[in-house]
């Protein structure tokens, strides 16, 4: 699917198995992030597993950016359901990535109006996604894009810091 940015030729799909090499530099090259990602060949293995594991799960779905044939960007889309609400359906963003060289191109904006036509084709009753503290940049970016803070996160690391 081609959408619509001020990049001519922008596509937006389904990330594939071999896209995981690109998907692991986006997010080694994040300071922000916290994650531990690292685009050492070592953890290749961790990062093909978790996308298979992702790739089978009907609810979870891992897109890419693309543009001119090379991934510019990934984000990832979890459609769950909470009794609360009545039942409603919410499509959680996870994973918004821009590649560094290509921000300010309108390439996240375009990645999350298609997440948010991709929640409504789903029945979904609104977009849920989180942001590290820290990115007071991506947070003035979502309010942009119509995003309201209305809740605070918490987080519990079972992990040791390396590994989180």
């Amino acid at each position: 699917m081609t959408v619509t940015s001020d990049l001519a030729g922008l596509l937006i799909r389904v990330a594939l198995r071999e896209d995981v090499p690109a998907l692991v530099a986006l997010f080694a090259n994040d300071a922000l992030g916290g994650h531990g990602d690292t685009a050492d060949p070592s953890a290749v293995r961790e990062y093909l597993a978790a996308f298979d594991w992702i790739a089978e799960n009907p609810t979870n779905t891992i897109f890419v950016a693309e543009l001119d044939g090379e991934v510019v960007g990934t984000f990832q889309t979890i459609l769950g359901r909470s009794l609360s609400g009545r039942g409603a359906r919410h499509l959680t963003v996870a994973a918004v990535q821009t590649r560094a060289d290509m921000r300010g191109r309108g390439i996240g904006a375009a990645m999350l109006r298609f997440a948010i036509e991709r929640a409504g084709a789903l029945g979904a009753s609104k977009v849920k996604l989180t942001s590290n503290a820290s990115r007071t940049d991506a947070h003035r970016f979502y309010r942009r894009l119509g995003f309201a803070q209305s809740h605070a996160g918490f987080t519990l690391s079972l992990l040791s810091e390396a590994s989180d």
